[in-house]
C-alpha cells in the first residue's frame, strides 16, 4: 500500500508505473479530506470517551465487587457479542434507531405525544452504535488491570488512614492505567478509519476518510489515493496515540 501511494495509477497491466507525490498533495489541497480527518478523529475521540465512561466503571464493578459464578456469568455476557457477526450487530441498530422503532417505542410509552427521536442516518447513530461494538475491548482490558492489583497495597493504603477517593486515586487508577491505555488504542484506532457502521447507521451523514477510502479501492478504482489518505490517517493517528502515552507519563509520574 505504501508503494501504491507514491503511483501516478492504479497499477494495471499495461500502465506505466511512474511515480508521483500528487496523492499526497491532493490531501493538502483539497479540504474536504482534510475535513474528513478531522470528522473521523473526533469520531475516534467520541467513541474512545464512551467506551471509557461504560467499560472502566463496568470491570472496576466486576473485578472489585462481584465474585464467583456472578462474575463469570457477567464477562461471558460481555464476550457474547464478539460471538455473533459484526454486520449483523450494525444491523440490529437500524430497528432500535430508526423512527417507529424500538427507542421510539420506549420515549412514546414515557413520554406520549412526544416526537419521534428517529437518530437513524445520523451522526450520533454511528457514534452509539460503535460503542456497542467495541465497549468489551475496553472492559476486559481494564478488568485485567484492575484484578492484577495485589490487594494488600489497597489494604496497606486502609490500614494508614485513606479513604475509598484516595485509595482508588493514588493505587487503583495508577495501576489501571495500562489496561485502560490498551483498550483505547484498540478501539481508537479502528474506529477512525471504520467505514461499515458509518455506511449502515449513517446514511447520507456518514460520510468519514475510511468511506472515502473505501470507495477508492472499490468504486473509484484509485488504489495510489486510496493508500495515500490510508497512510496518512495512519500517521496522524500514530502521532495522536505518541502524544497521549506523553502526557500519561507525565500524569503518572506527577502521581
Amino acid at each position: 500500500m505504501l508503494y501504491f501511494s507514491f503511483l501516478a495509477q492504479t497499477p494495471l497491466a499495461g500502465h506505466d508505473h511512474s511515480w508521483t507525490l500528487q496523492q499526497y498533495r491532493s490531501f493538502v489541497e483539497k479540504d474536504l479530506y482534510r475535513y474528513l480527518t478531522t470528522r473521523s478523529l473526533a469520531l475516534g475521540l467520541y467513541v474512545s470517551l464512551g467506551c471509557l465512561i461504560i467499560g472502566y466503571p463496568t470491570a472496576f464493578i466486576l473485578a472489585r465487587y462481584v465474585k464467583g459464578r456472578s462474575r463469570e456469568t457477567l464477562l461471558l455476557l460481555i464476550v457474547l457479542p464478539f460471538w455473533s457477526n459484526a454486520l449483523v450487530r450494525i444491523f440490529s441498530w437500524t430497528m432500535v434507531l430508526r423512527n417507529g422503532g424500538f427507542l421510539d417505542v420506549v420515549v412514546q410509552s414515557v413520554f406520549p405525544g412526544s416526537h419521534p427521536v428517529g437518530l437513524l442516518y445520523s451522526y450520533p447513530a454511528i457514534v452509539i452504535g460503535l460503542i456497542h461494538s467495541f465497549v468489551p475491548y475496553m472492559i476486559l482490558t481494564s478488568y485485567l488491570s484492575l484484578q492484577a492489583i495485589d490487594e494488600s497495597l489497597i489494604d496497606a493504603a486502609r490500614s494508614l488512614g485513606a479513604n475509598h477517593w484516595t485509595t482508588f486515586y493514588r493505587i487503583v487508577l495508577p495501576l489501571s492505567v495500562p489496561g485502560v491505555l490498551v483498550g483505547l488504542i484498540l478501539i481508537f484506532v479502528p474506529v477512525t478509519g471504520s467505514f461499515m457502521e458509518a455506511r449502515i447507521l449513517g446514511g447520507p451523514a456518514g460520510i468519514m476518510l475510511g468511506t472515502v477510502i473505501e470507495d477508492q479501492f472499490t468504486e473509484v478504482f484509485n488504489w495510489p489515493l486510496g493508500a495515500a489518505l490510508s497512510f496518512i490517517l495512519l500517521w496522524i493517528v500514530l502521532s495522536i496515540l505518541l502524544a497521549f502515552q506523553l502526557a500519561i507519563r507525565s500524569f503518572l509520574h506527577r502521581l
